[in-house]
């Protein structure tokens, strides 16, 4: 360590041998006694020892402090001494800067983890019902009818698709491409996935043609539209759900259940599930959620608007001329 401290001092030294030499050959020229030039050299050489010492300790302290925070992987810019130099004071600040962007980029990803965990517990236990139904109906004479058991296998393949949607919507690369399509295309799309369930619950469908042309990625608007309607298939039992277009909005209105005014507020957040999901047991609200993530990176905004025992209207606005809504 000292002959660390002597190369990091190498300079000084030097300088300080070179001032020496020439004190020595300006006493020589003027024929001092030796014994006046050794003992001007020893009054200097004393308090240069000492003060050699004392700067040799303290960089030692420092450099003791600096492999025992080294030894200890230390990632905090906590504990470092005291800086002896302005550059060296710079080297702190960087470090300290360094260290807490670790610790924000850490405490982004253990949150990125925890919401994972917690959305795929909840798929997983969404996931759960339509299959244990379908176990259910296939122990039943006859297997429960065909038509039972398809509609429990078009929701496996729903909840399927939807924790592919959000790994696609959490990963960084996106496959969002924003074009020019027909909204009633779209539609169609999106009944025609549905149309069976329809039958099954014996709900009337009424799809009027919007005209509508709109800027966006017609899988994922295709994904919301679908979630919508799911949803409003879950919580109508009587009555019959609506398609149409208001200005340059897309309009899902149902004959439901509806939702209680306090709950309003909440929907799209992650996991929430409100009275209505509270009481069917089966709901985890990662669809809203879903479709809340989907209409941000679209441009588009969805809004809610229902009453207990009034039905549901879901709203898809598109802005002007079918763009990005600001």
């Amino acid at each position: 360590m000292f002959l660390s401290y002597l190369k990091s001092r190498l300079a000084l030294l030097l300088a300080f041998a070179a001032f020496a030499l020439i004190f020595a050959l300006i006493f020589s020229l003027y024929e001092l006694p030796v014994e006046a030039v050794a003992y001007a050299a020893l009054l200097c050489a004393l308090p240069g020892a000492g003060l050699l010492a004392w700067d040799y300790l303290r960089w030692r302290r420092r450099c003791v402090t600096l492999e025992l925070l080294r030894r200890t992987i230390c990632v905090s810019g906590e504990g470092l001494p005291e800086p002896g130099s302005y550059p060296e004071e710079l080297y702190q600040e960087l470090v300290r800067s360094l260290s807490a962007e670790r610790a924000r980029l850490d405490a982004a990803a253990d949150s990125e983890r925890r919401d994972a965990a917690d959305y795929y517990a909840m798929w997983a236990h969404q996931v759960k019902t339509p299959i244990a139904a379908m176990r259910l109906l296939l122990q039943q004479p006859g297997g429960g009818g065909r038509a039972a058991l398809e509609a429990e296998l078009f929701r496996v393949e729903q909840y399927v698709n939807m924790v592919l949607s959000y790994q696609k919507l959490e990963g960084d690369a996106s496959d969002f491409v924003l074009r020019r399509r027909s909204l009633d295309a779209i539609v169609r799309g999106c009944v025609r996935k549905y149309a069976k369930l329809f039958i099954l619950k014996r709900l009337p469908l009424d799809f009027a043609e919007t005209g509508l042309e709109v800027l966006t990625d017609d899988k994922w608007l295709a994904f919301v539209i679908e979630q919508l309607l799911s949803n409003a298939l879950k919580y109508t039992a009587e009555g019959g759900i609506r398609i149409y277009a208001e200005g340059r909005a897309l309009v899902v209105e149902d004959s439901g259940i509806g939702i209680a005014a306090e709950d309003l507020p909440r929907l799209g957040e992650r996991g929430f599930t409100g009275y209505n999901g509270r009481e069917d047991k089966k709901s985890t609200g990662l669809g809203l959620y879903l479709c809340k993530r989907v209409c941000a990176k679209l441009g588009h905004v969805l809004e809610i608007d229902s009453a207990p025992g009034k039905g549901t209207r879901a709203k898809l606005l598109f802005g002007e001329d079918g763009g990005l809504y600001e």
